[in-house]
């Protein structure tokens, strides 16, 4: 299972977890109160721990990248993206509204190569 998915189990149990834990409030269930306030304690402590495995996988992507060449992308080489990808060996597209391009302050569609393209 990759994080991601993980992560949203954990959000999904996390909210399972706050419903159950409302009702035992309303019925003034005490045992069963501690009970999920330990779960939650539990799975809100292993959301951080994944989130944070999530920022230092792209840091380290983006640690890679930074080292290659980069060229912001034409409107035509982002229309034919795969005659440009099959033209530069070793060529990723970052766009600036995915996580990548967002950590990296990416303001356009930008490709990172070994050699200049």
């Amino acid at each position: 299972m990759n994080l991601k998915q993980e992560l949203q189990q954990l959000h999904d149990k996390l909210d399972k977890y706050r419903r159950k834990l409302a009702g035992a409030e309303q019925r003034g269930d005490a045992a069963i109160m501690m009970q999920f306030k330990r779960e939650i304690a539990a799975i809100t402590k292993r959301i951080d721990s994944i989130k944070g495995q999530q920022t230092r996988l792209l840091d380290k992507e983006g640690y890679q990248l930074s080292s290659m060449f980069k060229r912001e992308l034409t409107k035509a080489e982002q229309a034919d993206m795969g005659q440009l990808k099959k033209t530069v060996k070793g060529l990723v597209v970052v766009h600036p509204m995915t996580k990548q391009g967002r950590q990296m302050g990416l303001e356009k569609v930008t490709g990172f190569a070994p050699k200049a393209f």
